[in-house]
């Protein structure tokens, strides 16, 4: 039934593709770039919280219905304590949760503490300096695309052709938008 309900659907349904249509939406916005870009995991966490809280708040009201119904009260007041119980466990369950991602720090969107790595090794800082004293003095060379001569032994005849010209390995392609 559900295939049967999936064909028609796909029947009856209209099919006008436009390059406007197929772009990735954005809020609103004109999307620029491209749609495959890296995401900040940060935002996944604070979904998650945001979850999280927002299931609570459908399992509280059937709570608050079950706790503040005076019939079931009446006919076995123990509903309602056993109501109260668990949605005090619920909320500690919840509670610790949140204090567990706070203590983590994922709720801080900007990090005010630097990690800085650390080593075993015994380098005194003395060293460090003079290396980089020592690789100041060297000179990086300007790229430039002209050929040089290069210079054959004397026994063999001296031709004059430089050496080919290598090509790159890799050449990106990109795809122009609505070309497919």
């Amino acid at each position: 039934m559900v295939c049967v309900a999936f064909f028609i659907a796909r029947l009856i349904s209209p099919s006008n593709p436009t390059p406007e249509k197929l772009t990735s939406y954005e809020c609103g916005e004109e999307p620029t770039g491209n749609a495959w870009l890296p995401f900040n995991s940060r935002f996944y966490v604070i979904a998650l919280v945001f979850l999280l809280f927002d299931v609570e708040m459908v399992f509280i009201f059937p709570w608050a219905i079950v706790f503040g119904s005076h019939e079931m009260n009446s006919m076995d007041p123990r509903w309602g304590w056993l109501a109260l119980t668990e949605m005090f466990i619920f909320l500690g369950i919840l509670i610790l949760g949140l204090a567990y991602v706070w203590v983590k720090g994922d709720l801080e969107w900007i990090k005010a503490k630097p990690i800085v790595p650390t080593t075993d090794a015994s380098i005194p800082a003395s060293l460090y300096e003079k290396l980089n004293l020592e690789q100041s003095a060297y000179k990086v060379k300007a790229f430039a695309m002209e050929v040089q001569e290069v210079a054959l032994p004397a026994t063999t005849e001296a031709v004059a052709t430089p050496p080919p010209i290598r090509k790159p390995m890799f050449k990106p392609t990109f795809k122009k938008p609505g070309n497919e």
